[in-house]
Parts: C-alpha cells; sequence; structure tokens
C-alpha cells in the first residue's frame, strides 16, 4: 500500500501519484487551478454534521475517528478504488485542515490500510 496524505497548501510533486482532495469543502484562498488533482472525492470526506460536530478539537479526535469510520463503512464505492489503486500506484489524499494531527485523511488512510490489511486488494 503506497498512501501518503498532504495538505492542499504544499506544492505538488511528481512524486505524489494519484492526487485525490478529501474534502467537502474547496481549501479556502485557492484557486483550483494552484491545487492539481487527479480527483475530487467530496462524497469521501467527512459528513457536514460530523466536521461540525468534530470543529478540530483535538479533545474528541477519538470520537471523530470512530463516527468517521462508520460513516465509510456505507462507502466502500467510493473508497474502495482508491484502495486498490494504492496497491500498485501512489495515492496522495490531499486535506485542507490546519492540525497535521487531527484531520480526516489521516483517518482514511488509516481505514483504507486496515481494509487492505483485513480484505487485500480484489
Amino acid at each position: 500500500m503506497d498512501i501518503a496524505i498532504k495538505r492542499a497548501y504544499e506544492a505538488p510533486a511528481k512524486s505524489d501519484g494519484y492526487r485525490v482532495l478529501v474534502e467537502r469543502l474547496w481549501p479556502r484562498g485557492l484557486k483550483k487551478e494552484a491545487v492539481p488533482l487527479d480527483q475530487w472525492a467530496k462524497e469521501l470526506a467527512p459528513s457536514t454534521e460530523l466536521r461540525k460536530w468534530f470543529g478540530h478539537d483535538p479533545a474528541r479526535w477519538d470520537g471523530f475517528r470512530h463516527r468517521y469510520a462508520s460513516e465509510l463503512d456505507g462507502l466502500a464505492e467510493h473508497w474502495r478504488p482508491l484502495a486498490e489503486r494504492s496497491v500498485h500506484h501512489q495515492v496522495t489524499l490531499i486535506y485542507s485542515a490546519h492540525d497535521e494531527e487531527h484531520n480526516g485523511a489521516l483517518v482514511l488512510r488509516d481505514y483504507l490500510a486496515r481494509w487492505l490489511h483485513t480484505h487485500g486488494p480484489r
């Protein structure tokens, strides 16, 4: 598995491979042409309700991780192609949160890694 995460505000690199924005909202202050992407996977972002509940509060991190994973359980048709692509190609999940230790891209990367470890690619 080769899944990286990167902030949208960082310069793109050829080594990023397949770049996927995993935010429901476009990153503030950035023009669309400034963020080269292969896919904008809004449907893989935490729900608006969950995002508002979390509010980037580290004290709610564990609850956020569990709730977001529950949301992802119902979205396999959206995340499974990324997981399978990551078996043979670099995939970089792009996020916009300021907090590099508490964000949805981390949860999604770990979720995909667990699924691949348990189920493997098709």
